[in-house]
């Protein structure tokens, strides 16, 4: 009792302690009587809209307490997928969420079925069966709201992550092509100034040398409330359930030498209720709670004096069915519970139990069967409830604790990203260079059945950690004679086990976080993805003990890694935080021929990758077609920068696919910026018929604004418009300043009313103006240039991850054919007699010129 009355003080300390932070320190978390019922918000988390391109994923975590009651999501997104096509999308392009408890989803190792998932796209939806399994994928919904109880999810950490696309090229190395669809509008607007647009903003894409990724982007927003009871005494959805803390101490029959049950060197630790009596009617229900503080062997519940109250009935209490279900981390139910059973027939035995809160529901059935069914006569079944557990004494584990257990201690690796260690056994010499240990000398000594010995070895995952990789790996001199077992929170066993290995094709290669890279007689290599925070058991069994194993050389290496086989020298490991920034989760970033969530997955062979090379590289001589016209007509600028365009996006892409960089990728993308700014604006101003004398300025200018652009931040969006917003001024003032110098005499009085000679005159001078326009070009060439255009936009349109190489390359073939075309469409005017004298001192000059020749 007096265990019991520190533990529930220190309970409600705790929890004040927390209450008090997070209505001073929280986001908007403040006390709430919630329809009368003693609930508070814990936290509250608004996720503000954020796009999430092609292949981009985002990861939002929650903390559910001990305490919390429910938790509720709201989100709101952009994808409007009805039913029907949501099965006729890939899973390459196809947004999905996905749920799971513990540490972060990973949808590209997933197997989820997206035909048994369609029901997501309604609304709305409940939360009973979305975390069944250790990861649930969904197809995003437009609009969803959830609410997850503390009787359908267990008090830990979760995860839900959003994704645009999953699988093996997900991380395959792209670069986001920007490409705004305003540009498309005007095309279509059919304006001639408007299709400049889009063949230099085409042209821009394209010299930018970035490879386009497919598929449109999405928005959502969210809303996350997570609400808590009060009173730890009150729990459930609304905290008005009553849940009783047990009190244990160590058993009355406990002794240090051994016990009445023939188990040696053990604790039993023996917990009650604080009344020695309980008593439920027909169908009530009671609810116990325990907290499991060290690793135990076994847990066993049993109701002892079964009876009947008032004591005169005539009932039978053995015929009254009193069914207990343990659940760990949540609130159990009849429907809902991770161990059952009649406790009036047998006790309830719970194996190797997790280290944790348990709680455990007491249920009465069939009374009203047993006391005749008389509704008159109340009668309730009293029972005394006790709880046994068995714990091993420190470094003991196992069967009869006799077996060895070991913890390990964390070991950081020097240089590296943060949590990235390895485990070494306490008394064994650190060294920062060696993360491996002989096994022989560790393990145990006593056989269980005189068949096989268990050793025990024992990590923590620290907290924010859930992003990293598990790395165990076993080799021996010999033929391995070992069997691992891992699990998460308890001792694993033959049949209690989380991730198992006993040979190359047994083992847990069907589970989706369990990976395996090497496999023989004499080694053992697999990696757990995304472990989940807290303590994992890794236990050893040791086959065949009796033959000896002092001749025998074993090492073990167990390490938290962040990328798994480093990304299998294929890719570099990126790492970054989730939306709450308490998580560390590291990804692969793949090179252009591999993918996966661990670059294995060879998506173009070697020979597929010089052909692509050749065809991305070698396409880009379509440049000499508008560097070659700039030459002929003497506009040495141009062509100096279409020249260097073109060689500049050759070796961009060279560098990109890995073939050869000649530079450093930096300076590539610097010049591959630079001269396509460059080149977008040259093409604007070429268009103008002004003096090279304002042409040097403009060049002069955009040269420095581009420069200072592309050594900035070469690839943001913003980049794209400015360009176009330079050269559409450079394109307007060249045109002011050649009208304004040709009709410089047009000028009209404010005060003069417009008579009839005067309206003449000013229909001859748009007429004109018009026949000059009509003459800047030639139409034929300029109709050409749109067709090439809309065969590069037909291309772009077409290429996805598996036909880049192609359509790519007669993007580039097409859009500088394109270019080529609006350069030639421009009519060079030398003089032109229809148009009016600009002034008399102009046609004094000529008619002397004329007299002289």
């Amino acid at each position: 009792m007096a265990e019991n009355s520190i533990l529930c003080s220190a309970s409600s300390l705790i929890l004040s302690l927390f209450t008090l932070f997070s209505c001073l320190f929280g986001h908007g978390n403040s006390i709430e009587q919630l329809a009368g019922y003693n609930t508070f918000t814990i936290s509250s988390f608004k996720y503000p809209e954020t796009q999430i391109r092609p292949f981009d994923m985002r990861y939002i975590r929650v903390d559910l307490p001990p305490w919390f009651s429910s938790m509720s999501i709201a989100l709101k997104s952009s994808v409007n997928l009805d039913i029907r096509s949501v099965e006729k999308v890939p899973k390459s392009a196809l947004p999905m969420i996905c749920f799971r408890e513990g540490s972060l989803p990973l949808p590209d190792v997933s197997n989820t079925s997206l035909g048994e998932l369609v029901a997501l796209s309604s609304s709305s939806f409940e939360g009973t069966q979305v975390l069944q399994n250790s990861e649930q994928c969904y197809p995003v919904p437009r609009n969803m709201t959830m609410k997850l109880t503390n009787e359908q999810i267990s008090a830990r950490v979760l995860y839900f992550g959003l994704f645009n696309g999953v699988g093996p090229t997900r991380t395959q190395s792209k670069m986001v092509r920007l490409l705004t669809e305003l540009f498309y509008t005007s095309f279509m607007a059919g304006s001639i100034v408007s299709g400049f647009y889009v063949v230099l903003t085409h042209f821009l894409c394209y010299c930018s040398g970035l490879q386009i990724v497919r598929g449109p982007s999405y928005s959502f927003a969210a809303n996350i409330s997570v609400e808590g009871c009060i009173t730890s005494s009150m729990q459930g959805q609304y905290c008005n359930q009553t849940v009783e803390l047990l009190s244990c101490g160590l058993s009355r029959n406990n002794s240090g030498n051994g016990s009445a049950s023939g188990f040696f060197n053990q604790s039993m630790l023996s917990c009650r209720n604080n009344f020695e009596t309980s008593c439920l009617g027909d169908e009530e229900m009671k609810i116990y709670t325990l907290e499991i503080l060290r690793v135990a062997e076994f847990l066993t519940i049993s109701a002892e004096n079964v009876r009947l109250r008032p004591v005169n009935n005539s009932g039978n209490s053995s015929g009254i069915d009193l069914m207990c279900f343990a659940r760990y981390g949540a609130m159990p139910s009849a429907t809902l519970h991770d161990f059952s059973g009649n406790l009036n027939k047998s006790p309830l035995v719970i194996n190797s139990p997790k280290v944790g809160q348990w709680y455990i529901s007491i249920l009465a059935l069939n009374l009203s069967k047993e006391t005749g069914g008389s509704q008159s006569n109340v009668s309730k079944v009293c029972y005394s409830l006790e709880l046994q557990e068995l714990e091993c004494p420190l470094g003991k584990a196992g069967p009869n604790c006799l077996s060895e257990r070991y913890m390990l201690q964390t070991v950081l690796r020097k240089d590296s990203t943060p949590f990235e260690s390895y485990f070494l056994p306490y008394g064994e010499k650190v060294m920062s260079d060696a993360a491996n240990f002989l096994l022989e000398p560790l393990l145990s000594n006593y056989s269980f059945g005189g068949l096989d010995t268990w050793t025990y070895f024992i990590l923590d995952i620290p907290h924010g950690a859930a992003g990293g990789n598990l790395h165990i790996r076993l080799t021996s001199d010999r033929k391995l004679n070992y069997e691992i077992y891992v699990r998460n929170g308890g001792l694993p066993s033959l049949v209690n086990w989380d991730y198992y290995y006993v040979n190359k094709t047994s083992n847990s290669h069907g589970s989706m976080f369990f990976a395996l890279y090497s496999s023989s007689e004499e080694m053992a290599d697999f990696y757990i993805l995304y472990v989940s925070e807290g303590t994992w058991n890794i236990a050893l069994r040791n086959l065949n003990s009796t033959d000896g194993t002092s001749n025998r050389q074993t090492t073990m290496s167990v390490s938290l890694e962040r990328c798994p086989k480093r990304c299998s020298y294929h890719g570099n490991c990126k790492s970054a935080l989730d939306a709450s920034g308490l998580t560390s989760y590291s990804f692969c970033a793949c090179d252009r021929t591999h993918g996966g969530f661990d670059c294995s997955i060879e998506i173009v062979s070697h020979q597929g990758h010089i052909w692509q090379s050749i065809a991305l590289i070698a396409s880009n001589a379509a440049a000499v077609l508008p560097a070659f016209w700039a030459l002929r007509q003497k506009a040495f600028a141009e062509w100096v920068i279409y020249t260097s365009s073109g060689i500049s996006s050759g070796l961009y892409h060279a560098c990109d696919v890995g073939t050869w960089c000649a530079l450093s990728f930096g300076v590539l993308q610097f010049f591959d910026f630079w001269l396509s700014f460059l080149a977008v604006v040259s093409t604007f101003v070429y268009l103008t018929t002004i003096g090279e004398v304002y042409k040097r300025a403009i060049h002069t200018v955009v040269a420095i604004l581009t420069a200072l652009m592309a050594i900035t931040k070469a690839t943001r969006p913003s980049n794209v418009i400015l360009v176009m917003a330079i050269g559409a001024l450079a394109l307007l003032v060249g045109w002011l300043i050649e009208f304004s110098t040709k009709y410089r005499s047009l000028s009209f009085s404010m005060d003069l009313c417009l008579n009839s000679l005067e309206r003449r005159w000013i229909r001859e001078w748009v007429n004109s103006l018009v026949k000059t326009i009509m003459k800047r070009f030639r139409w034929g060439f300029l109709l050409a240039g749109f067709i090439a255009l809309a065969m590069a936009a037909i291309s772009r349109d077409l290429e996805n991850s598996q036909n880049y190489w192609i359509w790519h390359s007669v993007w580039h073939v097409t859009i500088y054919t394109s270019s080529f075309f609006f350069l030639c469409s421009k009519v060079i005017t030398i003089n032109s007699g229809n148009e009016r004298p600009t002034d008399a001192n102009y046609q004094l000059t000529r008619q002397d010129s004329l007299s002289r020749g």
